[in-house]
């Protein structure tokens, strides 16, 4: 009989992750569990897998906050439900305002507000009173609108410690200086089972109508099925004929004529492509590509997409399958279920700009950068944690860099240690993926709560790993340094030589002999990832002048390969195949 459930993703607050939370409801016998963290839904679909998989019915909730003052616990009825509480979230963080204190109304989700915070109109249908078991259940307020309000937020008492210690890092105040309005009560813990059982005995009322709105309440969901948008001109049929129009548009520009093995290679693809549903993903792709380049900016596709003669003809990659006898099937083939992955890289001068296009031609309402989650991490922790105890800078610097050493100095060193290791790996701070793009069919807040950083492109609460196990697949419009750099060198041999350089005609680099010469002699700085001096010594070493070649030192150069003796193999053999 529990409306209000906290796990850690209530940041810096609850001690719990989804499945130690699941795991003790499912011990305790409990059947229906909602999961209310403050002020966020990120952990949502986390805990319904997890409830699932131990036979609980999950109810999706947010625990509604302005600052350490509790305004009201929020409960979604339904899938939709969820929706409606991710959209008032957002509202409000994509507002920058402050939540109001009395919630608005909602078509599917219940609103419990706690005894010290009721609203002086009268309680709406889908409104309730919350009182804790603290109070006397004779009290005036326990009506027809009461229901029983018992927070959860530690595993067990002990666990207090750390949440305290967790609000301290919080409040950036020393741990001694920490108020009962800045932290939980100390039984927010799951109650006995007898305990239960006499307080519905004692208040049969209070505890039915408790029951009745949780079992109220459901979550269907289906993980399986894709959440990307699904058409890119509004109809599948419709898409497939554009893809294959524009494939051998393509190829005729990419090949020259006619070119058998490319056109046997596109009508394969273009048929597995269209069975899995996949054509919108390479669509949609390919108009963030002819954008950048109407806009005259430089970009790099790559990632497993690129083994795609289709994306290759598309002007999405500038890798060429075929000359480089890359596999279809070995990223794309019937068994898949989600899209291939596209990496397109731009300058880091003009990614801003391409964004602001795909969130304009897309939606906003259906578009969102992909958020990620920092947590807390030992050299980071052990700082944090030196300063709720007051300790000075020089002693937090020898913490840090001689755990070892001072570990066990004095009670204090000792403690910080023991709770340092608990909160290792706690989430801390929501962030930003570095480049992912979600493109929804339906409006992004159905499935998240957004934030807004200070770029101003709505975010994602949750990350990467929720987006693929709910069925998103994200775009990665990421950014270097180098991409300017080559677009600068066009620019600037254009206007010194009145030379036009088309950077996407690749085969001419590789057939060009003043380019072989400088791989040759490993004349390669400035060059990205091939100017380092130990990839400069390896390019002399095998006398690369061929892109296979290249490729092959690109990958041999690793730590791991270099250590085991294979990059002194592989060049040996590479200069005499036939002598092993």
């Amino acid at each position: 009989m529990y409306l209000n459930v906290h796990s850690y993703y209530s940041l810096r607050y609850g001690t719990m992750s989804p499945e130690a939370l699941v795991r003790q409801a499912a011990a305790c016998g409990i059947p229906v569990l909602p999961l209310t963290d403050i002020n966020t839904t990120m952990g949502i679909f986390e805990f319904v897998r997890l409830c699932h998989a131990h036979g609980i019915a999950p109810v999706a909730g947010a625990d509604i906050r302005s600052g350490d003052r509790m305004l009201y616990t929020l409960l979604a009825r339904n899938f939709q439900g969820l929706g409606e509480i991710n959209a008032f979230l957002s509202r409000h963080n994509l507002s920058r305002t402050p939540f109001p204190l009395r919630a608005p109304s909602f078509d599917n989700v219940f609103v419990i507000y706690p005894s010290g915070n009721l609203p002086s109109l009268p309680l709406r249908p889908h409104e309730y009173a919350g009182i804790s078991r603290q109070r006397r259940f004779s009290h005036p307020s326990l009506s027809s609108r009461t229901l029983l309000l018992h927070p959860v937020t530690f595993a067990g008492r002990e666990e207090y410690v750390l949440h305290r210690h967790l609000r301290a890092i919080h409040h950036n105040i020393l741990l001694p200086s920490l108020t009962d309005q800045q932290t939980a009560s100390p039984d927010e813990v799951f109650l006995s089972p007898p305990l239960l059982s006499r307080m519905s005995k004692e208040h049969p009322s209070l505890f039915s109508r408790t029951r009745e709105v949780l079992e109220r309440c459901s979550f269907d969901f289906d993980f399986s099925s894709p959440k990307n948008r699904k058409t890119f001109t509004g109809s599948s049929r419709e898409d497939i004929l554009l893809l294959r129009r524009l494939a051998f548009e393509g190829m005729h520009s990419r090949y020259g004529g006619k070119n058998r093995e490319a056109e046997k290679r596109i009508l394969h693809e273009l048929e597995i492509i269209g069975r899995l549903g996949f054509a919108a993903y390479f669509l949609i792709t390919r108009d963030i590509i002819r954008y950048a380049m109407r806009r005259g900016f430089y970009h790099v596709g790559r990632g497993s997409g690129a083994n795609s003669v289709v994306a290759y003809c598309l002007g999405i990659t500038d890798v060429d399958p075929i000359d480089l006898n890359l596999y279809f099937e070995r990223f794309i083939n019937p068994r898949r279920s989600s899209p291939p992955d596209f990496d397109i890289d731009f300058s880091w001068k003009e990614r801003d700009e391409v964004l602001k296009y795909i969130f304009r031609r897309y939606g906003r309402a259906h578009t969102a950068l992909l958020g990620a989650v920092s947590t807390f991490r030992s050299r980071s922790l052990l700082r944090e944690l030196g300063k709720v105890y007051g300790l000075p800078k020089e002693e937090i610097d020898a913490l840090v860099h001689n755990p070892g050493g001072l570990r066990h100095r004095d009670d204090v060193t000792r403690t910080l240690f023991a709770v340092a290791e608990r909160l290792k790996d706690f989430p801390n701070l929501r962030t930003i993926h570095a480049g992912g793009v979600l493109i929804a069919e339906r409006p992004i807040t159905a499935y998240a709560a957004l934030d807004l950083p200070p770029k101003g492109f709505p975010v994602t609460q949750w990350d990467m790993h929720t987006a693929e196990a709910i069925g998103f697949e994200k775009l990665d419009i990421l950014s270097q340094r180098g991409i300017g750099h080559i677009g600068e060198a066009a620019e600037i041999i254009r206007r010194n030589r009145g030379v036009t350089v088309d950077v996407h005609a690749t085969r001419r680099f590789k057939e060009d002999a003043q380019v072989k010469e400088l791989l040759r002699r490993g004349e390669t700085l400035g060059c990205f990832y091939i100017e380092s001096p130990a990839m400069r010594g390896l390019l002399r070493k095998i006398r690369c002048d061929s892109y296979p070649a290249l490729v092959a030192a690109s990958s041999i150069i690793r730590p791991g390969v270099a250590r085991s003796g294979m990059m002194k193999e592989y060049i040996r053999r590479y200069h005499d195949p036939t002598g092993f």
